[in-house]
C-alpha cells in the first residue's frame, strides 16, 4: 500500500508519467528478479498500466542502472535531512511542510556543472517527455483467490458476499 500511494503521490507532484520506470529490486515492485524477464508485482503492474508507463527493474547488484537515483539520495540527505536533525516536530503535517519547504530550495538552488537549478532543468527536459495524468487516480486493488460455497458465497476480510450461483 505504502508503495503504490508513493508512486501515486509522486505522479501527482511531477504532474505526469514518464514512459519508463526503474525500480530497485526490491520485493513490494519485484516478484522475481530474473536478468532478462523479471516479474513484476500484479499491483504494481496495474499502477503502471493505468499511467501508461512500462516497468523495467534495475539488474540486480548493478549500481550503474541507478547511479543518478543512489547520489541524489545523498544530497538529500544532506541538504533535508541533516538540517532537520536539530528539530523538533509536534505533527507529521508539520515534518512534511518543512520538508516540502526545504526540497523546493534544494531544488531552486543552483548547480554548478550545469549553470541551472534542478527545477530549470526539470522544467526544460522533463516535463516536455512527460505523459498526461489519467482523469482518475489509480485505486489499488487486493487480490485473493476465493471459492464460492455451495450457498453462492465468497469469504473476504472475515465478510460473507454472494455471487451468481454459476460460478459454483
Amino acid at each position: 500500500h505504502d508503495w503504490i500511494g508513493a508512486h501515486t503521490r509522486m505522479l501527482e507532484y511531477f504532474g505526469g508519467s514518464s514512459a519508463i520506470w526503474v525500480p530497485d529490486q526490491l520485493k513490494s515492485g519485484v516478484t522475481d528478479s530474473c536478468r532478462y524477464e523479471p516479474g513484476v508485482n500484479r499491483s504494481y503492474q496495474e499502477l503502471a498500466t493505468h499511467y501508461g508507463a512500462v516497468v523495467v527493474p534495475a539488474r540486480p547488484g548493478k549500481a550503474r542502472d541507478k547511479a543518478k537515483v543512489e547520489s541524489m539520495v545523498l544530497v538529500a540527505q544532506r541538504w533535508i535531512l541533516a538540517r532537520l536533525r536539530n528539530e523538533t516536530f509536534f505533527s507529521l503535517a508539520a515534518l512534511n511542510a518543512r520538508i516540502r519547504a526545504l526540497l523546493l530550495d534544494l531544488n531552486a538552488r543552483t548547480m554548478r556543472a550545469y549553470g541551472a537549478s534542478r527545477q530549470e532543468l526539470f522544467e526544460q527536459l522533463d516535463r516536455p517527455a512527460l505523459r498526461p495524468l489519467p482523469a482518475s487516480r489509480y485505486e489499488l486493488a487486493t487480490w485473493k483467490p476465493c471459492r464460492v460455497n455451495i450457498d453462492y458465497h465468497v469469504e473476504v476480510d472475515h465478510n460473507w458476499y454472494s455471487v451468481q450461483y454459476q460460478l459454483v
